[in-house]
C-alpha cells in the first residue's frame, strides 16, 4: 500500500489471523494500547511510549509508514528492531509457510514481525498505531487496555467513506466489549458514531478535549487540569507545533486511564516522558526542524487536516520569504488541500521517488488554479537545493505535502 496505494488494500483480517497462528498467537503475551486517527496517532503513540519507558516499563511500539529505515516501524524502548531479527523473522515466516501458503501483504506481515518481536522480548506493553483505518486494519486483532482515536477527517476516502460518520465508523471499529475509550476531539458529526458503538461494546467514553483543557504557567510552561483536579504541572513538550496541544490532550487522557488499570505513571513521568519524546522514542517529521540559517522545517502532514494545522504553524512564524517544497501522491484529493496553501509563497513542486507519486507538472497545473506559483523540479533533492540557493539566512523552508517528500529530504 505504501508505495503503490488503494490496489494493495485488503479488506479482511484472514492474513492477519492466520500469521498469528503461525506463530503461536504472540499478541496475547503483553498488554496494548490500540492507536487510531486520521491525524496525530503518530505523535500520540510516541508520547504514550516515552511516558511509560519514564515510568519504567519496557514498551514496544509499532508505527507506519517509516522514513529512513524500515525498523523504525518496531521498536522497544526507542531502539529499532535488530536487522538480524527481521531477518530470521523473515526466514522462520518461509519455512512456516512452506505448508500454510499463507500470501500476506507488505503491512500484515510488519503487524506479524512486530507482535513476534515483542513477545519474544517480553515486553510490558506495546503501543500500537492502527495503519489504516482501524475495523479491517491487520492490528485490530487486539484486545488493548485503552482504545484511542485522536480525530475524524477526510483522508483515504475511496477506501474508509467519503463522508465524516462513514470514517468514523471505520476508526469505531477498534472499540472493543468493556475497553474504555479516548477520543481526542468532540466534533458533532462523527461524536454520535463513537457515542453508539461504545454504548453498543459498553465501553467507557471520554472525550480528551471535551474533559482535559491546557494552561500556559510562568516561563510558556504548560498545566493540564480536569473540570475538579490539576493532572499535570510544569510541562514543557520537545513536540513543537501548536497542533500536538490536541495530541497532548489525548496523551493525557490516556494516562489517567491507564493509571486506573494499575499502571503506575506519576505527575513527574508525565512531564519527563512528555518532554523528551524525540530522545525516547525517534520520532521524526513532526514539526522538525532540520536546519539553520535559513531555518528549514519538515512536517509530514499529508491531508486536509493535517496541512491545515501546518498552514497555521507557518502563520505564527517570522521570516522575510517562505519557500515551499511541496510534493504529494496521485490518489490524493488536492482541491481542499490547495485551498488551504499559503499564496505568498514561492514554491519547488516535486515528487518522491516512489510509485504513487503526483506528476509535478500536474500539481503546478493545479495549483495554479488556486494562485499558488513555483517551478517543476523532478526531484525532492533537487527542489530543496534549489530553494536553499533562492533563500537568505532569514528565510523559512518548508518542505511536505507527503511522508514520502519529508523521508528524501531526511
Amino acid at each position: 500500500y505504501q508505495r503503490v496505494g488503494p490496489a494493495a488494500y485488503k479488506n479482511n483480517l484472514d492474513n492477519t489471523l492466520a500469521l498469528d497462528s503461525m506463530f503461536g498467537n504472540p499478541h496475547q503475551n503483553f498488554k496494548t494500547v490500540h492507536v487510531a486517527g486520521t491525524n496525530g496517532k503518530g505523535s500520540v503513540s510516541h508520547m504514550l511510549a516515552s511516558v511509560l519507558q519514564r515510568a519504567g516499563y519496557k514498551v514496544g511500539l509499532y508505527t507506519s509508514p517509516h522514513l529512513k529505515d524500515y525498523r523504525e516501524r518496531i521498536k522497544i524502548n526507542g531502539q529499532m528492531i535488530p536487522e538480524e531479527k527481521v531477518c530470521s523473522f523473515l526466514e522462520r515466516f518461509f519455512n512456516l509457510n512452506s505448508t500454510a501458503k499463507v500470501e500476506p501483504s507488505f503491512f500484515e506481515l510488519s503487524v506479524a514481525m512486530a507482535f513476534d518481536y515483542f513477545s519474544n522480548e517480553m515486553i510490558d506493553v506495546a503501543i500500537v498505531e492502527v495503519g489504516l483505518g482501524g475495523r479491517l486494519d491487520s492490528t485490530n486483532i487486539i484486545t488493548p487496555e485503552v482504545s484511542v482515536i485522536t480525530n475524524i477527517s477526510f483522508d483515504h476516502t475511496a477506501l474508509l467513506g467519503n463522508t465524516l460518520p462513514l470514517i468514523a465508523n471505520e476508526k469505531a471499529g477498534i472499540i472493543k466489549p468493556g475497553v474504555p475509550v479516548v477520543v481526542g476531539e468532540n466534533q458533532s458529526e462523527t461524536a454520535p458514531v463513537f457515542m453508539q458503538k461504545a454504548q453498543q461494546e459498553k465501553a467507557p467514553l471520554i472525550f480528551a478535549d471535551s474533559d482535559y483543557h491546557i494552561s500556559v504557567q510562568p516561563e510558556g510552561k504548560l498545566m493540564v487540569s480536569s473540570c475538579c483536579s490539576i493532572i499535570c504541572r510544569g510541562l514543557k513538550p520537545d513536540l513543537e507545533g501548536m497542533y500536538q496541544r490536541k495530541n497532548l490532550l489525548t496523551s493525557i487522557a490516556t494516562i489517567e486511564l491507564l493509571k486506573k488499570k494499575g499502571f503506575e505513571l506519576s505527575e513527574q513521568n508525565v512531564v519527563n516522558g512528555l518532554g523528551s519524546v524525540v530522545v525516547n522514542t525517534g520520532l521524526l517529521g513532526r514539526w522538525q526542524k532540520i536546519s539553520s540559517k535559513p531555518d528549514i522545517v519538515c512536517d509530514t502532514g499529508h491531508n486536509e487536516a493535517g496541512i491545515s494545522l501546518v498552514v497555521q504553524q507557518l502563520s505564527k512564524c517570522s521570516y522575510d520569504k517562505l519557500h515551499i517544497v511541496f510534493g504529494t501522491v496521485n490518489d490524493k484529493d488536492l482541491v481542499p488541500i490547495l485551498k488551504l496553501l499559503p499564496v505568498n509563497a514561492v514554491y519547488y513542486f516535486t515528487r518522491a521517488n516512489v510509485d504513487r507519486a503526483l506528476d509535478p507538472e500536474l500539481l503546478q497545473n493545479q495549483a495554479v488554479t488556486y494562485n499558488l506559483h513555483g517551478k517543476v523540479f523532478s526531484s525532492v533533492n533537487g527542489a530543496l537545493g534549489a530553494a536553499k540557493s533562492a533563500a537568505t539566512e532569514n528565510d523559512l523552508i518548508f518542505v511536505g505535502g507527503s511522508t514520502f517528500v519529508v523521508a528524501e529530504v531526511m
